[in-house]
């Protein structure tokens, strides 16, 4: 399959590249598979809550590789494939809207990563996180701020994990005109909380976020937080 071109780096992203500095230490201690994590969609009001993970290799590196964050959506497509390409391995885990309303973030972000680091296929002996909170539980986790944006294992996961988001949402306005799923991609903006005061919520939002309390009544049901959905509608 041929790759996107990926665009010239903008001059505001060329002296931020992530490095191996991290990664590397942990080489050194007798880690060999060392794990870069990521989420995305923690904040959304609409759609999953998703994790990324990816191996990166010790002895091959990849340009433009930058903090999900930095890039245009454009650049981040561009780059999706070469990324998937370079990694020893990666994975993609998902907490959907219902089981972040069921279980609550932490425990849906948890599942996220139970369920990426599963699907990597190897037993990780380290695992690098970005922020302060552990949500792996792997007995050798080091914790960093904007590690996104410093690790290039986990630089990799958050493009991984921000793209595959990214699509499942654009899918997902076809069947929600009006709430501009293709360009929020479920986050809050004047146009998505417009839609949501014009139409209410719909099927794929999460019904016990604070965001619900001031909605207008629709089919779809209030869950107070901390509370049981009623899969059957009783």
């Amino acid at each position: 399959m041929a790759t996107a071109t990926v665009p010239r780096l903008r001059k505001a992203l060329k002296a931020k590249a992530p490095g191996l500095a991290e990664e590397r230490a942990l080489w050194d201690a007798g880690h060999e598979v060392v794990v870069g994590v990521d989420e995305v969609g923690r904040g959304a009001w609409a759609g999953p809550l998703t994790i990324g993970a990816a191996v990166v290799p010790k002895d091959r590196r990849i340009y433009k590789l930058r903090d999900s964050k930095a890039l245009t959506e454009a650049e981040r497509e561009a780059l999706f494939e070469r990324i998937a390409d370079w990694c020893e391995a990666w994975s993609i885990g998902h907490a959907s809207h219902t089981e972040c309303d069921r279980l609550g973030m932490s425990a849906a972000q948890k599942l996220a990563a139970r369920r990426a680091i599963d699907g990597l296929g190897l037993r990780p002996d380290a695992v690098i996180l970005d922020g302060k909170w552990d949500f792996v539980g792997h007995p050798v986790t080091r914790r960093l701020i904007k590690a996104d944006a410093r690790c290039l294992s986990v630089a990799a996961a958050s493009i991984l994990a921000k793209v595959v988001r990214d699509r499942m949402m654009r899918e997902q306005a076809d069947s929600f005109p009006g709430f501009d799923f293709e360009a929020n991609k479920g986050y809050p903006c004047p146009r998505h909380r417009a839609a949501i005061q014009g139409y209410g919520p719909t099927s794929i939002h999460r019904r016990s976020w604070v965001f619900m309390d001031t909605q207008p009544w629709t089919a779809i049901k209030r869950l107070p937080p901390g509370g049981q959905l009623d899969l059957f509608g009783a």
